[in-house]
């Protein structure tokens, strides 16, 4: 479905006075994609700040090699608006580029070992581009550290620098990121079908209901997060919102339990007193968990690099919301229901039996 380079750029197309000169800007980079014809491009930032890259996502229709290099050179010469003809960009340029020039030109006059030599020199250039600079060399005088004045002459002659280099490319096609986007799918329906009809069977089916909805609704914000934050949902992030699921139903049916024994020792008492009563009894306990199981996310988001930080965000959002709206979203719904079926003037379900006017009604055996 989209083929996704990663570019290291030390500055933006269009420079902003107030912010750092050397911090992209992906609505810049965006425009001069947008210019040179790649108006689907997406464009956001990546990693930390201070390693200066952004993630760019082409629409690909084929899953080949081909198609993959083709976006490459699409992003680079979107992006290198003034490069001086005839000449090569040295920071997105291969060591086989590097090797086959140094051939021709022949700065160091080896002869019959330029081969072994220049392999080797161009595998050095780019070692020191990748590791040392950060794949984004300022100027090919800064290779002098690793090769011979000739051979830096030389390349001054056929290459120049750009602001920016195409650290690594990816491909998901069609057929894959389809595939991928409707298992998610169907793991998260499965998983909220099961805990309805568990609940339904365990407690009462307005129990089920009331725990989908709330976490339907940690879910929702938890992806609303990502997107107002621009970040990509990968497969990790799916991970982490299914074990989110499972984490907030389980603080949701901790509450609903001791609603349950609640309504048996307090059948005089309305479900609202009740309902609130069950939630001081269970409050100490979900801060404790949900506190500690926080700590433990966020440092996890902290520290556990950019592998994880898809993951760990999603828990720490998760987590946060998935513990208010045990409390203060299943709990209530709920009560509002009983409400309504009272209004309706039906039986209502898992509703305690109460006196009036100083005389016990018969007491009806209610399914909790």
């Amino acid at each position: 479905m989209f083929g996704r380079s990663r570019v290291a750029v030390i500055r933006p197309p269009v420079l902003d006075a107030h912010r750092d000169p050397h911090r992209p800007d992906p609505a810049a980079i965006h425009a001069e994609l947008v210019r040179a014809g790649l108006k689907n491009a997406r464009v956001q930032a990546y990693d930390k700040p201070e390693n200066n890259e952004v993630l760019i996502a082409l629409d690909i229709q084929q899953t080949s090699e081909q198609a993959l290099d083709k976006g490459k050179i699409q992003i680079i010469q979107a992006l290198q608006s003034n490069a001086p003809a005839g000449k090569l960009d040295l920071n997105n340029a291969s060591s086989l580029t590097i090797l086959n020039y140094l051939l021709e030109k022949d700065p160091l006059h080896l002869g019959a070992d330029a081969n072994t030599r220049y392999t080797a020199l161009a595998q050095a250039i780019v070692n020191y581009r990748d590791k040392q600079k950060g794949g984004v060399l300022g100027s090919i005088d800064e290779l002098k550290a690793v090769a011979d004045p000739a051979v830096v002459a030389s390349l001054q002659d056929g290459f120049f620098v750009s602001d920016f280099a195409v650290r690594n490319v990816e491909i998901v096609g069609p057929q894959v990121g389809k595939q991928l986007q409707n298992q998610a799918f169907l793991a998260t329906a499965y998983s909220l079908a099961g805990m309805l009809i568990y609940l339904g069977f365990r407690f009462e089916w307005i129990y089920g209901v009331a725990a989908v909805l709330t976490v339907f609704h940690d879910t929702l914000i938890t992806v609303g997060a990502f997107s107002l934050l621009n970040w990509e949902i990968s497969l990790t992030v799916i991970a982490a919102i299914l074990t989110l699921i499972g984490y907030s139903n389980n603080d949701t049916i901790v509450v609903f339990d001791r609603i349950r024994e609640n309504i048996k020792l307090l059948r005089r008492e309305k479900l609202a007193d009740i309902v609130n009563k069950s939630i001081n009894q269970t409050l100490s306990r979900t801060i404790l968990t949900a506190g500690l199981t926080f700590l433990t996310v966020l440092a996890l988001f902290l520290f556990g690099g950019e592998v994880l930080r898809g993951f760990s965000f999603a828990l720490v959002v998760g987590i946060l919301i998935g513990t208010y709206s045990s409390i203060a979203i299943a709990a209530p719904i709920l009560v509002a229901y009983q409400e309504w079926r009272s209004e309706r003037g039906k039986r209502p379900i898992a509703m305690p039996v109460r006196a009036s006017g100083g005389q016990d009604k018969p007491k009806e055996k209610v399914k909790a």
